[in-house]
């Protein structure tokens, strides 16, 4: 079969103005970026306010491993399928970093025949979000240096610093720097740079309901504490104004479509393991206006992006999911059951059962925020019928519905069933309940969310944690929402323990206030939040050729 970035190139898109029209959108709301992007004014929004939202699908998956789970193929394909059936349905999508695309993830736009496109202009600069929220970021950054060599009038202290800069790259000599090296270039110190995409100020793009409550969000963000200990803060440096200014663009949503010409809204992009993983709200909260149906995805897997999604996103914009699609894969259940990866085209039951026991959590943690769910078996080229029906025969002896899915070869109509079984779902009631509230300390949303979602018996703090859940509490942060930092491969802080481990606790090496998002950071494990490239990264093997064709993108 070709390769994604060849069906894609192949692939004749439709005007954009068409695609928004079967949005619904009308092109007084329409900003061109070319012929095939286009970003939304806020603006629609004012004449939508009676209108009755539609229903919300989101998909999931079991944690996520090397073999492949087709999260966002499934999503796309799911959103072709609603519309084969002639339902009115926008997918609302998160942007891709280029750390990742540079690096061994690929891209974000979906797969083989269920892709977002123009794949490349997503997957490259997409209509200048990223460099939006990256430069908002280090402005800040900049005025916090600034106001230090001009006299310090805050009283900052340089070794409490706590926001950083940030860049989209994974660049691991980035975590730890030094700045100010030199005579007259400030007061040197030690600082880092996060993933633009685990940043601030991506969490508040995507959690924000407009630009004044973008503004008002980044103005408390914690940027430091002074000599006595306060927290110094985004307002404090007068510089909230000026974030807001270059964040007027990105702050809209952007629309463009799918192979099969289904309308797609692609805003915001926070990482799933290090930030809360979720596409913007503003965009899940248009589409639902727009569509009767809107497929959107959460980062990784039921531990990391979907319990964010629902104990962050749902409570923030007062959303309630109507299904959940769980996608799991053959390949990667062979794999969290013990099998090597280079065997895992072979025919092999016994790693599967074991393997099942991934995918039986994340079930079992679906049904604790009690919403109806579907599980989609992501079919690859070389699952054998027996392996396809053992796993059926295991979701009907247990009670879960299921579906296989083929939108990866076949497009809507390997989705087509899946289509269908998500409506029957959607029908179904739900009763979605957080697992978490805002009554909640910080320490007891940690210990429950380490419990119920991963499975753990407790949790130990390191005692920077423990002297900084002190401080979270004497500046009255301990309401606010947690937002935990771990590694997705595993449902533990240790990523090679696949499977579905027991009898292990959760490691709490820092926890990270971000005032201005509405949540605390609870790093766990050896988690970073900047990656870094792998020893031979995807980029090694792109370019543009002569014609300006883009090569070896996925």
């Amino acid at each position: 079969m070709k390769t994604d970035i060849q069906i894609a190139q192949e692939n004749v898109m439709e005007p954009i103005e068409r695609i928004a029209r079967k949005a619904k959108i009308d092109n007084e709301y329409l900003e061109h970026y070319g012929k095939y992007k286009a970003k939304i004014d806020l603006k629609i929004m004012e004449g939508l306010t009676n209108q009755k939202d539609g229903k919300l699908i989101l998909v999931t998956s079991i944690n996520p491993t090397k073999a492949g789970e087709g999260k966002s193929t499934t999503t796309v394909g799911l959103a072709d399928g609603l519309a084969r059936l002639n339902k009115m349905v926008i997918g609302a999508l998160r942007e891709p970093s280029l750390g990742p695309v540079f690096g061994v993830k690929g891209g974000a736009t979906g797969g083989g025949m269920a892709q977002v496109v123009p794949m490349e202009d997503i997957n490259l600069h997409f209509n200048g979000d990223m460099h939006a929220v990256t430069t908002s970021n280090n402005l800040i950054s900049a005025a916090i240096d600034n106001h230090m060599y001009h006299g310090n009038a805050l009283n900052i202290d340089p070794e409490h610093i706590v926001w950083k800069r940030c860049m989209d790259m994974n660049d691991r000599a980035l975590r730890q720097v030094k700045v100010a090296l030199g005579e007259k270039n400030g007061i040197e110190r030690k600082d880092g740079f996060n993933i633009t995409v685990a940043s601030e100020i991506m969490a508040i793009l995507c959690l924000s309901s407009s630009i004044q409550d973008f503004q008002q969000r980044v103005e408390r963000c914690v940027v430091a504490y002074n000599m006595d200990g306060k927290p110094i803060t985004v307002k404090d440096l007068s510089v909230g104004g000026a974030v807001a200014m270059i964040m007027k663009e990105a702050i809209k949503p952007n629309l463009v479509q799918t192979l099969e010409k289904t309308p797609i809204l692609i805003h915001g992009g926070p990482f799933a393991n290090i930030a809360h993983g979720c596409n913007s709200i503003l965009a899940t909260k248009m589409a639902l206006k727009l569509a009767d149906y809107v497929v959107t995805e959460s980062g990784f897997g039921v531990d990391l992006g979907a319990e964010k999604f629902m104990d962050i996103k749902c409570q923030v914009a007062k959303i309630v999911p109507n299904a959940i699609v769980v996608v799991a894969t053959i390949r990667a259940l062979k794999l969290h059951g013990g099998m090597a990866y280079d065997s895992l085209k072979e025919e092999n039951i016994e790693a599967l059962a074991n393997g099942v026991e991934n995918l039986a959590k994340h079930i079992e943690t679906i049904k604790k925020y009690r919403v109806p769910y579907v599980i989609a078996i992501n079919r690859f080229v070389n699952d054998t019928s027996a392996e396809l029906e053992w796993l059926m025969n295991w979701c009907e002896t247990h009670g879960h519905d299921a579906v296989i899915n083929e939108s990866w070869g076949k497009g809507s109509a390997g989705a087509e069933d899946l289509a269908k079984a998500v409506i029957l779902a959607s029908e179904q009631e739900s009763l979605f309940k957080p697992l978490v509230t805002e009554a909640d300390s910080v320490e007891e949303k940690i210990d429950r969310i380490c419990k119920e979602v991963y499975g753990a018996n407790g949790v130990i703090y390191s005692e920077k944690a423990k002297e900084q859940l002190v401080r979270l509490t004497d500046n009255g942060w301990s309401h606010l929402s947690v937002c935990m930092a771990k590694n997705q491969y595993s449902l533990t802080d240790d990523q090679k323990k696949l499977g579905r481990p027991r009898d292990f606790q959760i490691h709490i090496s820092e926890l990270r206030i971000s005032a201005g998002a509405g949540f605390v950071v609870a790093l766990t494990g050896s988690v970073m939040t900047m990656p870094g490239l792998p020893k031979v990264p995807a980029a090694n093997n792109m370019g543009i050729d002569e014609k300006g064709n883009i090569y070896g993108l996925f």
